[in-house]
């Protein structure tokens, strides 16, 4: 069923696409509203849709990697109500959208109406949990995460230097600690001044701005959709008029609290923004896009450095040094041989632990498949923000049916390396890295169901995903391996000694561990500003959106890993050191451990997180995101290199 959303969404993203002009971020299809009865410009029209139904998300915070559902804060709710369907991104991602008792008539104005009203007798067990949760997600300032119209209700304010911020979430409250220093959302309000107390933002002014479509028969269609909390402690509990001081509640207060929950709801016309770009008030609030052109020209001079040396080694060294050896006709001038000519005979020796390495490549080949193809679709738009969870669900689908060419890949290797045991080659192939994945992630979702976080996958999808991984990964992995032993082998260019030669003693620049820490310092260098915002998406709950960075980025981190370790390859073959598989696959994937060192100083420099179960699903998480790119860097690096190794043996007469 997911997999059926996740194709839908994509035609449909094509479809408005196509018929949108100017920048578009595909989403669901358009909406028209009207006023009961009538279209945007009073006529009676009897079939018009005029209910606006505002839903919730999972609630999170920057200082927790726990996120929690809407009703684990005792907030208002609406009993029985059907919950949107979830795609397996949103589900893997901890969404929980469900309705809320938050429900306008659009161009129908309210102000401070009643929603509901909490009441929490702290002598009361349950009552005393309840507030005390309340309490924590406002210590750790958990925000509020409201969808209208697929859009997200966001809370825009000033920010240094005049500029406008608009976060698409809102603070359940905030608190003021024992020595008066206002914490979060506290700051914005003067009348936030009593000590160890904290202020609940009880009240939500919404402002609903709509556009009225030209030459259309029906109304108008929302273009954005945006509110500010607000603090008050109502006198008067039936008829509320949202006046006097802020909602507060002591810390040490004891007895009877009533919270009473308000809502005032507007509506403006807007004629500037047109639904096609209505994202764009929200991403612009975001000004990364120079900081992004930064690194983008940082990475460029990277590669056109690395650029220029493999030009200068394969047009001047590589063509002099064919040349003179392809011109060596008798025995005295062969001896004369020096260089990566010598090892000749043991360049495709095979290499120790081939098995693994095979698995690795077969890996390493379905990951970078499945980004490449993945980063190209979010380039069109199809796995934008407004397309919810369709980036990972996009993700695993392509994983799950790049089986085959994970299982060709590890079987030609490992036949090439002159393995025979093809059952064990296959099997590690399907279950090692994806087994390693799924552990760590079964360990991580035993924590989250243990903190009862939202974001603890159901046990019907854990078992949907390992019936997804066995019934479809594995068998279609079983199909590559067996096109793959059954083709003929990799015929190398040259035939391989019987007797090894000795490698001479190295200089501490051509030894391997030098080599590999150098080699993954230049694409780290590509990627490292990304990354940052990369990880602000994921942990600091930021809207990620600009993949066309991404996949340029992407495209630079490829060349770059491949010409550095070409460019060491060839170091080490004219050392005469012939080990070159393993170490091309290690000199790329060693990117993944100065990713690992980022991911640990972004934790204690960048994040403000607490609590132990947060820093182990931190570092959980990261462990599995870093195994990945290791895979993915090492994989590029090794068929760089093999290409390369290929390439020049191949054009040299070898008596």
């Amino acid at each position: 069923m997911n997999g059926r959303a996740a194709i839908l969404s994509l035609l449909c993203g094509a479809l408005l696409l196509d018929g949108a002009s100017g920048f578009y971020l595909p989403g669901l299809a358009p909406v028209s509203f009207c006023e009961p009865g009538k279209d945007g410009r009073g006529n009676d029209v009897p079939d018009c849709k005029s209910a606006i139904e505002l839903f919730v998300n999972r609630l999170d915070s920057v200082e927790s990697v726990l996120p929690y559902e809407y009703t684990a804060f005792d907030f208002c709710s609406v009993e029985a109500a059907k919950r949107p369907s979830e795609n397996l991104g949103q589900v893997l991602f901890g969404e929980r959208i469900e309705p809320s008792p938050y429900k306008f008539t659009f161009k129908t104005p309210e102000i401070c109406k009643k929603v509901c009203t909490k009441t929490y007798n702290t002598n009361n067990a349950q009552d005393r949990a309840n507030l005390d949760f309340l309490k924590k997600g406002m210590l750790l300032n958990y925000q509020h995460h409201w969808i209208v119209d697929n859009m997200p209700v966001t809370w825009c304010y000033d920010v240094e230097d005049g500029q406008k911020f608009c976060n698409p979430g809102f603070p359940i409250g905030c608190y003021v600690t024992e020595a008066g220093r206002a914490k979060d959302a506290c700051v914005v309000n003067s009348d936030f001044n009593e000590k160890d107390t904290f202020y609940i933002f009880n009240h939500v002014d919404i402002t609903i701005h709509y556009h009225i479509v030209e030459n259309e028969q029906l109304g108008a269609r929302l273009v954005a959709a945006k509110m500010e909390p607000k603090s008050y402690k109502h006198t008067n509990v039936d008829t509320p008029d949202c006046s006097g001081g802020p909602m507060f509640v002591n810390n040490k207060f004891t007895g009877e609290v009533n919270i009473l929950y308000t809502h005032s709801v507007s509506f403006v016309e807007d004629k500037n923004i047109r639904w096609a770009s209505r994202w764009d008030y929200i991403l612009e609030s975001m000004p990364h896009t120079n900081i992004q052109w930064f690194s983008i020209m940082n990475s460029l001079v990277i590669v056109l450095f690395l650029s220029g040396m493999v030009a200068m080694i394969m047009l001047r060294t590589l063509h002099k040094d064919i040349a003179r050896y392809n011109q060596m006709d008798s025995v005295e001038d062969a001896q004369e041989e020096f260089g990566w000519k010598l090892v000749h005979g043991d360049v495709f020796r095979p290499p120790r632990k081939g098995m693994l390495l095979s698995v690795f490549l077969g890996s390493g080949t379905q990951i970078f498949i499945m980004t490449f193809v993945t980063l190209f679709f979010a380039c069109l738009g199809f796995l934008s923000p407004a397309n919810r969870g369709a980036l990972m669900t996009c993700a695993v689908v392509l994983w799950v049916l790049l089986g085959t060419p994970a299982g060709y890949v590890a079987a030609r290797f490992y036949k090439s390396f002159g393995g025979e045991k093809w059952k064990t080659n296959v099997l590690l192939t399907a279950f090692l890295c994806p087994g390693v994945v799924f552990a760590d992630f079964f360990v991580m979702n035993l924590i989250l169901w243990g903190e009862g976080s939202s974001a603890a996958m159901p046990f019907g999808t854990l078992v949907a995903i390992l019936a997804l991984w066995f019934c479809i990964s594995v068998p279609l992995t079983f199909i590559g391996a067996y096109f793959g032993f059954k083709k003929a082998g990799i015929e190398h260019p040259v035939r391989t000694n019987q007797i090894p030669r000795q490698i001479p003693e190295q200089s501490f620049y051509t030894k391997s561990l030098p080599g590999i820490v150098m080699g993954g310092i230049l694409p780290f260098g590509c990627i490292f500003i990304q990354l940052f915002f990369i990880l602000n998406s994921i942990w600091s709950h930021q809207m990620y959106y600009m993949f066309g960075f991404l996949f340029l980025v992407f495209i630079i981190l490829v060349i770059t890993c491949s010409e550095a370790t070409i460019l060491l390859c060839y170091f080490h073959l004219c050392a005469e050191d012939y080990h070159w598989q393993w170490r091309s696959f290690l000199t790329s994937g060693f990117t993944a451990v100065y990713f690992l060192v980022y991911a640990i100083h972004y934790f204690f420099s960048k994040l403000q997180i607490t609590g132990l179960a947060s820093t182990i699903l931190y570092f959980g998480y990261t462990m599995i995101m870093a195994l990945i790119f290791f895979l993915f860097t090492g994989t590029i690096g090794f068929f760089a290199c093999f290409w390369f190794v290929t390439k020049i043996y191949s054009v040299v007469k070898v008596d």
